[in-house]
């Protein structure tokens, strides 16, 4: 019984958490004495996982697949559990794996464990630690079916390397039954900057920095710390910033290393949307903002004075260590 991830690409190249879900596997075929085969769809660097432990990689490409669509590519992915007689498959926890997941485990009459954040505890039976009630908790669970789909939360493993050579071979699934239907119209997408989703630091912004004009210091500090920038429900619904920069259990679900908040008081579905962030850093002038609850640091001061000062401590620590 082998190992089966799905390592997901954008523009041909293979997103940040490719290289997570690959470690995970790794760790799973290394407690099920197997090996861990991927399968990669339009990735042109799919032998760069053999850094992480894959010893095969199947890359598909073709009819179908030009963009990411959840049936045609759990299609791909069961075909290619078939293939290799693969148990356990591992997924991502990015929008696109969570909208799939579920239509591939139905497609293989498995187990779906989203949100897991370690490797299993044990594999007969095999039991997995996730979070539950919003991160507000831990559920220990166990799939009991013969295949299994684990959805790995981000940033919850890591990247580990495990260095060897990864055997790429072409993959021609069978794409006659694939769906016509739903098709992608145009895709628009932010160049040149950090995605949230690939994001270990993100710099967020609510209502407290009072309209769009002010945004130029979020994006200053996380040009600065090399973040991707994101907003409060509110800001987004006022039409100060896109709504793909919405982040909350309403918006984009967020679990980077450091989330800086500023200016935002800490809504229930905000604050539920960013817990699963390892290090919470709150801004604002309100000292009963609930924010400050759930945050390991906080600042009380006005962020139009807080913000410029760190920017400059932060570009002359920067050029002091180079």
């Amino acid at each position: 019984m082998s190992v089966l991830v799905y390592t997901e690409s954008e523009n041909g190249a293979l997103r940040k958490n490719a290289f997570e879900v690959a470690s995970y596997g790794y760790a799973v075929a290394q407690q099920m004495g197997s090996s861990v085969t991927a399968i990669s769809i339009n990735a042109s660097d799919a032998d760069t996982l053999g850094t992480y432990g894959v010893a095969k990689v199947l890359n598909a490409s073709g009819a179908g697949l030009e963009s990411f669509n959840a049936k045609n590519y759990a299609d791909v992915i069961a075909q290619a559990v078939q293939k290799e007689g693969a148990s356990v498959i591992v997924v991502s926890s990015s929008t696109d794996a969570k909208y799939l997941a579920p239509i591939l485990a139905a497609k293989l009459q498995a187990g779906y464990a989203p949100n897991v954040v370690a490797a299993p505890s044990s594999t007969a039976p095999f039991t997995v630690k996730r979070t539950a009630f919003s991160n507000k908790g831990f559920a220990n669970t166990e799939i009991t079916t013969d295949n299994k789909v684990v959805g790995v939360s981000g940033n919850a493993f890591g990247a580990i390397e495990n260095p060897t050579t990864a055997q790429v071979e072409a993959f021609s699934p069978d794409m006659s039954s694939a769906d016509t239907a739903t098709k992608s119209v145009e895709v628009d997408k932010v160049s040149g900057k950090v995605t949230i989703a690939d994001a270990d630091t993100v710099v967020s912004g609510g209502r407290g920095l009072k309209g769009p004009e002010n945004w130029g210091m979020v994006e200053e500090l996380a040009e600065v710390l090399g973040a991707a920038t994101a907003c409060s429900k509110p800001v987004s619904d006022l039409g100060w910033r896109p709504h793909s920069e919405h982040v909350g259990q309403t918006g984009k679900p967020v679990a980077s290393n450091l989330y800086i908040a500023i200016g935002i008081s800490g809504a229930i579905q905000h604050l539920a949307g960013v817990s699963a962030s390892k290090v919470k850093v709150v801004i604002n002038t309100d000292p009963e903002a609930p924010f400050f609850k759930a945050a390991d640091y906080g600042v009380v001061g006005d962020a139009f004075e807080v913000v410029p000062k760190l920017i400059e401590k932060l570009k002359e620590f920067k050029a002091q260590n180079g």
